[in-house]
């Protein structure tokens, strides 16, 4: 009788991911919270807005691929290399938000004719430039902190491309200024930082570009 040789092939066993309890959600929620404080406290001299997103969207991406914070010290030198570009991203961008925040008061206060369509089409066009704000902010995380203007051309080629993502993200940014509205002053950093990961979230799928220079 002749034996029959046993099977050698080994049995494969893939792991089970950890689930996450409330006490990882929790430290997720005081983390993003704190990187909105972090947003808000460099942010304070108006002009250094631009540098601040830029270096909390590099820790963020830098959470996402690694799983870890960077350093204190990393994140100071990533917010000194975006100062000289930032500075003036800042200024663009509040300028074109003060253009679009005073022809918001003037349809809504009647000072200009159009009445509510006029308002709505503004409205929608003011979350539109907030989406795609927002994701040129979370494509410059990407590259470490840097590359506004790069950014800034990539991701316009891309929202025609991707409507559903910028539609997603004009409706982050949206609710996120209508909540910062609505809350109290203090919850506001919490709320930005909240919605910074929101973004990236969305745009997680993306594949990440090789750095380019501002």
């Amino acid at each position: 009788m002749t034996a029959v040789p046993a099977s050698t092939d080994a049995v494969t066993v893939h792991p089970v991911p950890a689930r996450a309890d409330w006490r990882d959600t929790a430290r997720e929620a005081t983390d993003l919270a704190l990187l909105g404080f972090a947003v808000a406290l460099a942010a304070l001299p108006v002009l250094t807005l631009a540098p601040a997103l830029a270096t909390a969207g590099a820790a963020l991406h830098d959470r996402s691929v690694t799983g870890s914070w960077p350093d204190a010290r990393t994140s100071l030198a990533r917010f000194g290399r975006a100062l000289p570009a930032g500075l003036a991203v800042s200024a663009v961008a509040l300028a074109a938000a003060a253009l679009l925040a005073a022809d918001l008061v003037a349809l809504a206060t009647g000072r200009v004719p159009g009445g509510g369509p006029a308002l709505a089409l503004t409205a929608v066009v003011v979350a539109a430039v907030l989406g795609y704000a927002g994701l040129v902010t979370v494509a410059v995380g990407r590259t470490g902190g840097r590359g506004w203007r790069a950014a800034a051309r990539r991701v316009a080629r891309s929202c025609p491309e991707r409507p559903g993502v910028w539609a997603a993200a004009s409706g982050i940014c949206a609710l996120a200024v209508l909540l910062g509205v609505l809350v109290t002053p203090v919850a506001v950093p919490i709320l930005g930082g909240y919605a910074l990961a929101a973004l990236h979230a969305l745009d997680a799928r993306r594949p990440v570009p090789a750095p380019e220079p501002s």
